[in-house]
């Protein structure tokens, strides 16, 4: 392997202002003539009845949390009474989001028992507008299948999910954070959009060590963007050292033995809860954290939604994209010509985008992390 392959690039690393609002908000350049008339008249009309409105965002984990800020802009500017339909293993969770009246679980098999019980529920109260934010053919359907007058899909569309739309919320920009991107409805409703925040209300969770207490979340869902094992744990057991962290192992049931296996490499303070929380009691735990080091996952997204400072370990995916979105996190990546690739699985079998990132970077950035908490 080259040096070049070695070197992780730590001036890039502390890039934390690529991925804030101010640098990536691009606004869309929609005529008045283009917005849904219905929902511009009732913003147009001072101290009009509250509006019902529907969102569809169905998953994934990631995904949920990157919506919150367009749908806490839709609430306030509509003064809105917000529904929320999602994939039952989220149903939970979406209950914990402040802006949600009630949510609507939609399975996720289309053969499913429940789905007669779920499109009944969906279609119980009829909608001012219905915004889709998942742009799927799924997701569109669902929005058909909804009693309401207005019809708005995201910019990112696909699937052939256009033709159940009557608008579409500006045109395509994947050149920027997916958190704007989900904004464009706002923009498109002629709408203030708001400083981003992510309203959730997670149940306190006495994790009970001493600080710092540093969560490693060293699995996601795709192998190609998973950081080595043997580097989470050099990584821990240096900040259990260094810094005299508490260490908590943090995944899902499918990753509770290998979590098992990095715990017996630790000494001192380790927790191991793969496997062991509830979402919504993952919340509880992050927001207790000092710092997260992750991959790029759905409790990283959650993590960073909730101001908890994240250090995440990017290779196959990009950072302007998905990477934690504010001010308060930092992302470690190589600096491969193949990066960004977006692939599940490297295709050159060695993850060498990922292996470029030392420990040892990843460590100095920690340890400046928790000097400025």
């Amino acid at each position: 392997m080259t040096a070049s392959l070695q070197r992780c690039k730590h001036s890039d690393c502390g890039q934390a202002s690529l991925l804030s609002p101010d640098c990536m908000e691009t606004t869309a350049n929609l005529s008045e003539s283009t917005r849904p008339q219905s929902v511009s008249r009732r913003i147009a009309t001072a101290g009009a009845v509250a509006s019902r409105v529907l969102v569809v965002k169905l998953s994934s984990l990631g995904d949920l949390f990157h919506a919150l800020p367009a749908v806490h802009c839709l609430k306030a500017g509509l003064q809105a009474t917000v529904d929320w339909v999602v994939h039952p293993a989220y149903q939970e969770l979406v209950a914990c989001f402040a802006d949600v009246n009630r949510v609507i679980p939609l399975a996720r098999g289309i053969w499913s028992g429940a789905l007669v019980g779920d499109v009944r529920a969906l279609r119980a109260q009829p909608y001012d507008l219905i915004v889709d934010l998942q742009g799927i053919l799924k997701s569109a359907l669902a929005s058909r299948l909804a009693r309401g007058s207005q019809r708005i899909g995201p910019s990112f569309h696909r699937e052939g999910s256009r033709l159940f739309y009557q608008t579409i919320a500006g045109p395509r920009n994947k050149d920027r954070h997916a958190v704007e991107e989900n904004l464009d409805v706002v923009r498109h409703l002629g709408l203030p959009v708001l400083p981003p925040v992510f309203p959730v209300k997670f149940p306190v969770q006495l994790v009970g060590e001493l600080e710092p207490r540093v969560a490693l979340i060293p699995f996601s869902r795709w192998p190609s963007k998973n950081w080595p094992v043997p580097s989470f744990v050099q990584t821990g057991r240096d900040l259990q050292e260094q810094a005299n962290a508490s260490i908590f192992l943090i995944g899902g049931a499918a990753e509770a033995a290998a979590c098992a296996e990095m715990e017996k490499e630790f000494k001192g303070r380790v927790m191991n809860l793969a496997g062991q929380l509830s979402l919504p009691q993952l919340g509880g735990v992050l927001q207790a954290m000092n710092l997260v080091i992750a991959n790029d996952s759905g409790p990283m997204h959650m993590a960073a939604s909730l101001g908890t400072p994240v250090l995440a370990v990017f290779g196959p995916t990009d950072k302007k994209r998905t990477g934690p979105y504010g001010d308060r996190h930092r992302v470690a990546a190589g600096n491969l010509r193949c990066q960004p690739c977006f692939a599940k699985r490297c295709r050159f079998q060695d993850g060498s985008c990922l292996r470029a990132v030392t420990p040892e970077c990843v460590t100095t950035i920690a340890l400046e992390m928790l000097r400025t908490k």
